[in-house]
């Protein structure tokens, strides 16, 4: 599936990094010198070079663009407007890059990096990243304006980071 165009003009206002788009929403990633594609997407949409896709913070793997990809996924099966995925993707990108996390020196795990002991669920349900997505949209179409406010914001009223500056990354 096609990501809508209304993604596309939310990462290229500056919402989150083009590189985010890209494996966000599922149209491809890049590993090692050549872009693989995600099988049903667009790979013209990529952008990138044989060098890689940059998340800004280093480059991604496969697996984080899966995690991505699944973010998205969810978004879209819940019928949530793009900003919603930009929001989260953005959000997933902060402290855990993408990465699911099944074990942390405190009880934050996942990608969202979700705290069972704050009633995000079980530990395993935290780490299933369609569960962390699914629960982290849930929080986020609470928040009042959330479509409208700046992403750090929504992202903040979500997650409730003791450093909610970080996401302003």
């Amino acid at each position: 599936m096609s990501p809508p165009s209304s993604l596309l003009g939310v990462v290229a206002a500056g919402a989150v990094a083009p590189i985010t788009l890209a494996v966000g929403i599922g149209l491809g990633t890049a590993s090692g010198s050549e872009n693989t594609q995600v099988p049903g997407t667009d790979p013209s949409c990529l952008g990138t070079t044989g060098a890689g896709m940059d998340a800004g913070q280093g480059k991604i793997n496969e697996a984080q663009a899966r995690n991505a990809q699944t973010i998205y996924q969810v978004a879209t099966a819940a019928k949530l407007p793009a900003r919603a995925a930009v929001i989260a993707i953005a959000t997933a990108m902060q402290k855990p890059r993408l990465v699911n996390h099944t074990t942390t020196d405190h009880d934050s795990l996942g990608l969202f990096q979700q705290r069972p002991s704050q009633g995000w669920g079980t530990p395993a349900q935290v780490t299933d990243p369609a569960h962390a997505a699914k629960r982290f949209y849930a929080r986020l179409v609470e928040v009042p304006r959330w479509q409208n406010i700046p992403l750090t914001r929504a992202a903040q009223a979500v997650q409730r980071s003791a450093y909610p500056d970080a996401y302003a990354r």
